[in-house]
C-alpha cells in the first residue's frame, strides 16, 4: 500500500486533523492523526491490516501484540489477516503489563502492532512487558510513523506511512505562547507519559 494511500483514507474519513493538539506522550502538534475514526470501518481496518501482513508472512510470526487501547483494532485485523492469535498489554499503576489472563510461550515470537507512532514509548512498554514474560519479539509495525524514522521502539519496525510532524513541548509550543487553547482528542490521559 502506498504512503499517498494511507494519507488520503486518513483524509477522507476525516482523521487527519489540524489545529492546536497534546498528544497523548504530553507533546503539543498541530496535527493529529486520529484511527479510530478511519478504523470505524471494517473495510478501512482490513485494507490497512492486510498491508501490515503481508510484510510479515514469512518471518515465523507466531502471536500478535498490541498496546490498549489505540492498537487494538489494527492489531487484532493484523493478527486475523496472519491467522495468529492476538493479546494485548494495558497499563497498571503506570506500568505496561499483561492482564486479563493472556500469557507469552518462552521464546514466542511476537509481533508488536500500534496505530501511531510518535515517541515510541508504548511500543517500547509493550516490547518490554511482553520480554519480560519470555516472548520473543521479532519487529514492530504501525499504520502512521509520525516520528520521521526517529522513534527508537528496541526492535526493528515497520510504519504504512511515515510522516515528519513537528510534536514540541508545552514550553516551545508557538501555538501557546500566541494563547492558543490545546485540544487533548486522544484516549490516554496520562499527560507527561512517553507514547
Amino acid at each position: 500500500m502506498k504512503q499517498e494511500k494511507v494519507i488520503d483514507t486518513f483524509k477522507r474519513t476525516g482523521a487527519l486533523l489540524e489545529g492546536h493538539f497534546i498528544l497523548s506522550s504530553g507533546l503539543h502538534s498541530s496535527v493529529y492523526l486520529q484511527c479510530a475514526i478511519a478504523l470505524q470501518s471494517p473495510d478501512v481496518a482490513a485494507e490497512f491490516g492486510a498491508a501490515i501482513a503481508d510484510n510479515f508472512r514469512e518471518k515465523g510470526i507466531q502471536a500478535v501484540a498490541s498496546p490498549a487501547i489505540g492498537g487494538l483494532i489494527i492489531g487484532y485485523e493484523v493478527a486475523r489477516q496472519l491467522g495468529l492469535r492476538f493479546i494485548w498489554t494495558e497499563r497498571e499503576h503506570g506500568t505496561m503489563t499483561l492482564r486479563r489472563g493472556f500469557t507469552v510461550n518462552d521464546g514466542e515470537r511476537v509481533l508488536v502492532i500500534e496505530d501511531v507512532i510518535t515517541t515510541g514509548g508504548s511500543t517500547r512498554d509493550t516490547v518490554s512487558a511482553l520480554e519480560k514474560h519470555g516472548a520473543k519479539v521479532i519487529s514492530a509495525a504501525s499504520i502512521i510513523d509520525r516520528s520521521g524514522g526517529a522513534a527508537d521502539v528496541g526492535v526493528p519496525r515497520f510504519s504504512l506511512a511515515t510522516l515528519d510532524v513537528p510534536a514540541v513541548e508545552p514550553s516551545a509550543c508557538k501555538a501557546c505562547a500566541r494563547g492558543e487553547v490545546a485540544v487533548k482528542p486522544g484516549s490516554r490521559q496520562t499527560v507527561g507519559s512517553k507514547q
